[in-house]
């Protein structure tokens, strides 16, 4: 019998990565091979946070175990520190059953710091809630500046409009360390021996179509109502989950900032050029094979 194998399944939001996860997990447990489901989707693991995602229904998962969606509370942090060791431990129960673990999702991150050997450096509370109160007294600008004099290959990386990224990056740096960045190693190292990686395509004609009638489908499926919803539980208390594309500009809506019309629009080109740095991060994976979407999970086993 052969090792159990991690499967990662990535790509550009919209390209159908969990429908090919699913029709994959189905072929493999036709061959006796229980294999289950890992996400990789920063937001999927915000428990509520349902129909901006797009995370596939329970009922909708053909019975196959799925991991790691709906693990926080949308007011607690989800940082990607976090996040690898808890998929390291799903995909290691996984391959102890005997299955293969497939791996799915688009945040970038999240994906690299499974498949491949990530370290991130340790937290410190302190320096942390420093940077934070200085974020709030001299701004975003100051302590991007601060970053760029430090370390301007870190500064270059990383999100200028994104002040966690940046706070951390500060707090990496005033604990004495390299910091890890917002990219790809650059000699990346598998994590597990057996792993492949698949990544779907769709030309950029017909991805931007599909990307945004998927927006307009959300407000009309009640993505409003449901950030109303989430709103009472916490959710602009949290460091991530209100930042997400689609819950901000609902957000925006509900306090009357946004039209309809210009939230929808907002979140449409936000979306579009979300999907332009994934293609972009995914590109740097030595390993990755490019399938064009929809695949066939059939021939990728027979490949």
């Amino acid at each position: 019998m052969s090792a159990p194998r991690l499967w990662a399944i990535v790509g550009a939001t919209g390209t159908g990565k969990s429908d090919l996860a699913l029709d994959l997990a189905d072929a493999l447990r036709a061959r006796g091979n229980p294999a289950e489901i890992v996400n990789a989707d920063a937001m999927q693991l915000y428990r509520g946070m349902d129909i901006g995602t797009a995370k596939l229904p329970l009922a909708d998962r053909r019975g196959i175990p799925h991991h790691l969606f709906d693990v926080r509370e949308v007011h607690e942090e989800a940082a990607v520190a976090w996040y690898q060791p808890a998929a390291r431990a799903a995909v290691s129960a996984i391959h102890e059953r005997g299955g293969d673990a497939i791996l799915v999702g688009g945040s970038g991150l999240y994906v690299s710091s499974v498949v491949y050997e990530f370290h991130f450096p340790p937290r410190d509370p302190e320096i942390r809630e420093r940077l934070e109160r200085e974020l709030e007294s001299d701004g975003l600008a100051a302590l991007l500046e601060r970053l760029r004099t430090q370390d301007p290959d870190a500064a270059a990386k990383v999100d200028p409009r994104n002040s966690r990224r940046v706070i951390r990056a500060l707090e990496v740096l005033a604990q004495g360390s390299s910091t890890h960045g917002a990219a790809l190693p650059e000699r990346p190292v598998l994590w597990h021996p057996h792993t492949r990686l698949i990544g779907l395509h769709v030309d950029r004609g017909d991805l931007v179509t599909r990307l945004d009638a998927r927006v307009d489908r959300m407000w009309d499926a009640g993505l409003v109502d449901e950030v109303a919803r989430l709103r009472q539980h916490g959710l602009e208390r949290g460091a991530t989950a209100p930042r997400a594309i689609g819950y901000a500009q609902a957000l925006g809506q509900l306090d009357g900032v946004l039209t309809p019309a210009e939230a929808i629009a907002q979140t449409q080109a936000l979306t579009r050029r979300y999907a332009r740095r994934q293609v972009s991060w995914f590109k740097r994976y030595p390993e990755l094979e490019w399938w064009s979407a929809p695949a066939d999970a059939e021939e990728l086993l027979s490949r």
